[in-house]
Parts: structure tokens; C-alpha cells; sequence
């Protein structure tokens, strides 16, 4: 018994890392499209909203993105049976390595840049993408993360996807620009 109450202090005294999660109500992502199919080049601004994501204990932040989160869908109105079930699955998962005592070590107002390797794999796909994000430190439970440099996606990796070209096809695009600029605003929760 006394060996039990004596690792009770010890137990205290570890860091105790939480999973941070983040608040989809504060997260998402813009995007701009520029269509190049048309009498002349158009760009159009959308959103990626309601974004739910992950920090793990271990490290590992697990990102899954759905169509039902964009601002495309709106353009439809009343969707099919078939069509609200493949809008609820989820398109693809970005993972990453983030040591989650990285951000329970920022101070109040304190911001660091980290460079996150994303993995995606879905349809054939196999692509690791390097971000440099800024996390700061705006409350005892909340980190907004943005990205540190400018971000842009590769649209002809996007059009790669057969899911995101046919789509993309449904409203419009035959024919993107390579270069999608990306802006990111998110805040994580510590749970």
C-alpha cells in the first residue's frame, strides 16, 4: 500500500501530454481556383470549413477532409441520395507527426514555426507535402495555427483525384490553374 501511495506523487509530477483537437467552429481553410477553360481566366475564392483534426498523445495529427465540408455543395441545393452519401465520405486524410509537447510548451502569446510533413494516400495517390505552420499560443487551452509562408496546392494533382475532377466537372472546371493559393486559420483545443 505505502508502494502505491508513494508513486501517486510521481504519477503527479510527469507532463502529462492531452490530446489537442481542433474546433471545427473556428477552422478552415480558403482556397482560390483560378478556371482556365473559359473565354478567359476567372478566378473563384472557396471555403473548406468545419475542419476536424487530431493530435494524438503519440504525435500524430490525422486530418480527414469530406466534400460535405466545402462551400461547393451550396451550388447544388437539394442533393440526391446517392450524391449526400459521397458527400459524407471523407475524400481524403492528411497525416502528420507533431510532438504534441511542442505546443503544452508555449507560453501565453508565444508562437513557433514548425514544418509539418503531410502524407496523403487515397485513389493511387501517394504524395508528402512539406508546411511550414505558425502556431501561437492564445489561451491556456487554444492555439491558432496559420501557415508561416505563402501555401498553394498543385492543381494538377488535384485534378489527379478522380473524386475531386468529377466534382470539380459538376461545377464547371474542366481546366485549373497549376498553382491553388491556400490560406489556413484554425484553432486547436487542448482536451
Amino acid at each position: 500500500m505505502k508502494a502505491l501511495f508513494a508513486l501517486v506523487p510521481l504519477m503527479l509530477a510527469a507532463p502529462a501530454f492531452a490530446d489537442w483537437q481542433l474546433d471545427s467552429s473556428q477552422s478552415q481553410v480558403q482556397a482560390s481556383i483560378t478556371q482556365l477553360d473559359g473565354p478567359s481566366p476567372q478566378t473563384h475564392h472557396h471555403q473548406v470549413r468545419n475542419l476536424q483534426g487530431t493530435i494524438s498523445p503519440d504525435g500524430t495529427l490525422t486530418l480527414p477532409l469530406r466534400l460535405n465540408q466545402t462551400d461547393l455543395l451550396s451550388r447544388f441545393g437539394d442533393l440526391p441520395v446517392w450524391a449526400r452519401l459521397l458527400a459524407d465520405s471523407t475524400l481524403v486524410t492528411l497525416t502528420a507527426q507533431m510532438p504534441p509537447e511542442r505546443l503544452d510548451a508555449l507560453d501565453i502569446g508565444e508562437s513557433m514555426v514548425e514544418t509539418l510533413t503531410f502524407r496523403v494516400q487515397n485513389e493511387g495517390i501517394n504524395r508528402q507535402e512539406q508546411v511550414p505552420l505558425r502556431f501561437t499560443r492564445e489561451g491556456l487551452n487554444q492555439v491558432r495555427v496559420t501557415h508561416a509562408e505563402p501555401m498553394e496546392l498543385d492543381g494538377s494533382t488535384l485534378m489527379a483525384n478522380n473524386t475531386v475532377r468529377s466534382v470539380m466537372s459538376l461545377l464547371g472546371y474542366q481546366q485549373i490553374a497549376d498553382h491553388v493559393p491556400v490560406t489556413l486559420d484554425a484553432v486547436l483545443i487542448n482536451r
